[in-house]
């Protein structure tokens, strides 16, 4: 071919390996993206020779990965590092909601700025947050950080624990999502969806969330729930209605395959059939659970073919780094489920990495666009410097990276076909000033 009969890309990715959506690698490839879609996935000589490309990342030592997905999470909760450790539970009624009830519009930026900033030097390119009050500044940071996210807008009806100003009638409530909905929904390119949420069964009426599950039907989108973390959450349930946390709100008409879940630890097995059969994504948060709720029922979820996502759950209990939740899920569940029965794989890796990626990416909807590296997905492209001596030499690649790597190893981040992060640099966000402002809100946070 000529070259002028080359076809023009925006994007070319060249001489790194690629992970393809089987978690097998192909060595010396390119990635052309044009826009926001890879248009082809090959090895370099064979992309060279098609494609021209206004710019070029060399990635020699690299592996192109997916953006990682974090399914859960609290983005405003960055000023309450430190706050929550040796805490004794339930930590979100006696410090989370007091401190969110506080927050200012400035503070949710900020802190959502900062959030932002985390993730994306972690590789994290997608994310679900499950909301606090107003979400207007939340969106605007993350519209300007260039991460993709679904979000919503905490609902609250119920609860003597809860204060008033986040509290209010079922139907004010879905309005306000609604609101958020019809003003932000697809923005940004699409990178920007808007779901409905139940912030806790403990604080939902069954009026409200008949009309969560209701709106969201309407909207065609998604619910993102707290669910099973606690006992006394178990133990409200069945006091005041006679039900199990997920027979509660199955009974609403709330739970589908439009259900995000976060937590689900204290489930019985009657609750795994529950949510299997209904096709809810259950998303385990190992820091935040393991530390006062418990471990996941892993191998019963994987045995009733339950769709698994993971989430850091904020930086009050995580450093927002989705390997190290790998590696702390895949070593707790073979401690508590592998060695008592002498089964030597609870989470084999290429599921435990899977988890992070495109069952993330099919938990948030969208699954089609984005949670693995195929000719016609949004470019959400991760480079990760594996020419290191934690990472190579090797006799696994797959296995050492998911079992040794973290966010650290993350040199390049495209998302949208942008690149965001170019060998651990912004190219348009200035992290300085994004943590010198941030700190400057959090000292005025304290001491307001």
């Amino acid at each position: 071919m000529k070259p002028q009969e080359k076809k023009k890309c925006t994007l070319l990715i060249k001489n790194c390996t690629v992970m393809l959506p089987d978690c097998s690698f192909m060595a010396g490839a390119s990635i052309a993206i044009n826009g926001d879609r890879i248009i082809e996935l090959d090895v370099t000589d064979k992309v060279e020779a098609a494609f021209f490309a206004e710019e070029v990342i060399n990635a020699e030592g690299k592996l192109a990965i997916p953006g990682m997905v974090d399914c859960h999470t609290h983005t405003v909760q960055q000023f309450l590092r430190g706050s929550v450790v040796d805490e004794p539970p339930i930590v979100w009624i006696r410090i989370l909601v007091p401190y969110e009830a506080r927050l200012n519009a400035e503070d949710r930026y900020h802190a959502a700025r900062l959030a932002c900033l985390q993730m994306l030097k972690a590789g994290i390119t997608t994310f679900a947050d499950s909301g606090t009050g107003d979400m207007v500044p939340v969106i605007q940071a993350v519209q300007e950080m260039g991460l993709r996210a679904a979000i919503t807008r905490m609902t609250r009806d119920e609860g003597d624990f809860i204060p008033s100003v986040f509290k209010s009638q079922a139907e004010v409530a879905v309005k306000k999502n609604e609101e958020l909905y019809k003003q932000f929904h697809g923005s940004s390119n699409g990178r920007i969806s808007i779901w409905f949420s139940v912030t806790s069964p403990m604080t939902t009426s069954p009026k409200l969330a008949r009309l969560v599950a209701e709106a969201a039907a309407e909207y065609h989108t998604g619910i993102h729930i707290h669910l099973a973390e606690h006992l006394d959450e178990v133990k409200h349930c069945l006091t005041r209605y006679g039900m199990r946390p997920p027979m509660y709100l199955d009974s609403c008409g709330l739970l589908g395959p439009n259900v995000i879940a976060a937590h689900c630890v204290q489930i019985s097995d009657f609750d795994i059939r529950l949510l299997a059969e209904r096709k809810v994504n259950v998303i385990h948060c190992p820091c935040a659970n393991l530390g006062n709720q418990g471990f996941p029922k892993l191998m019963a979820e994987r045995a009733a073919g339950i769709n698994i996502g993971l989430g850091n759950d904020g930086a009050h209990t995580a450093n927002l780094d989705l390997f190290f939740q790998i590696q702390l899920l895949k070593y707790a569940s073979q401690a508590a489920y592998g060695i008592p029965v002498f089964e030597p794989v609870v989470l084999p890796v290429t599921e435990a990495f899977k988890m992070a990626t495109i069952n993330g990416a099919k938990a948030l909807m969208l699954g089609e666009q984005i949670g693995s590296l195929e000719v016609g997905k949004k470019a959400d492209v991760v480079l990760v410097d594996v020419n290191q001596p934690h990472i190579s030499p090797n006799r696994n690649l797959l296995n050492t990276l998911v079992m040794v790597g973290s966010g650290r190893d993350v040199t390049d981040v495209i998302i949208d076909g942008q690149v965001i992060m170019k060998n651990r640099e912004f190219v348009s966000i200035d992290e300085e000033e994004v943590i010198k402002s941030a700190t400057a809100q959090l000292n005025d946070f304290w001491n307001r």
